[in-house]
């Protein structure tokens, strides 16, 4: 398999494009020829990532401001994407709590299940049609090692990102033989701005330096994982001890361990 050639109209759409694994993914299609639709909450840094592609790889980039969690920004988009030549899909955007579930802030929980979950898959469900029809397409969702295992003090994230493991691999299987794949990206502990975003300053030190991997090979990986129409891509040591640990440790054992963990950060 490979990833869809590059036109004039087609667009690769990168979600949570703004820093991080998504700027990285943005880059590594442009330097493939893909124009973009950039899609994030932070307009001011789309514009300087778009500005920065357009003039470095020669490639459009178009920005979309919106607020993925927000069912009504989303929906505006969904509509968008239906209507346009979408070749590849980086499904990337998410973000995580800590702390105890019963205490947390009900408001950030739920937007947290809209923006790691349900919007995965309403903008899967925008762009399939296309592609299939096309016979030809990439989906790139963005999981975390975190959705193998239980996630005491961390249990939305583990949830939402639990299901995008399972829809994206379900997925893979399911469009066998369409010419269209879809990969999942499962990280580890990566360099980003996800432990500010997460409100945990002190989430750093839960993993000591050398096992943290940088947003750019995290990319890298993923974009060759799509091109080979790989089922999964896993960047680095550490996350892959993490995918065998959670899929084959008992669960009994490795939710008190977990909870220990988690409850350090918090």
């Amino acid at each position: 398999m490979s990833l869809p050639t590059p036109t004039p109209t087609m667009r690769a759409v990168v979600t949570g494009a703004s820093s991080g694994i998504g700027a990285a993914l943005a880059d590594g299609l442009a330097r493939r020829g893909y124009s973009l639709i950039l899609v994030a909450r932070r307009e001011d840094r789309l514009r300087e990532l778009a500005d920065r592609l357009s003039a470095r790889h020669g490639v459009q980039a178009d920005v979309r401001t919106v607020d993925l969690a927000d069912r009504a920004e989303r929906a505006t988009l969904c509509d968008e994407l239906a209507a346009r030549d979408i070749g590849v899909l980086c499904n990337n955007a998410g973000f995580a709590t800590y702390g105890d579930l019963a205490t947390a802030n009900p408001e950030r929980e739920r937007r947290q299940v809209e923006l790691n979950s349900v919007a995965v898959h309403d903008l899967t469900l925008a762009v399939l049609p296309t592609m299939l029809a096309r016979g030809a397409g990439a989906i790139l969702i963005t999981g975390s090692t975190a959705g193998n295992q239980p996630g005491p003090n961390n249990a939305t994230y583990a949830a939402s990102k639990a299901f995008a493991n399972t829809l994206a691999e379900s997925l893979h299987s399911e469009l066998s033989g369409t010419g269209v794949q879809c990969t999942l990206l499962a990280p580890g502990p990566v360099r980003t701005e996800y432990a500010e975003v997460a409100e945990v300053p002190n989430l750093d030190r839960m993993v000591p330096g050398p096992l943290w991997v940088d947003a750019d090979r995290v990319a890298a990986e993923a974009i060759v994982g799509m091109a080979a129409g790989r089922r999964r891509v896993v960047p680095g040591v550490f996350a892959k001890v993490q995918t065998v640990g959670g899929q084959y440790t008992p669960r009994a054992l490795v939710g008190p361990i977990l909870r220990t963990v988690y409850r350090k950060v918090t």
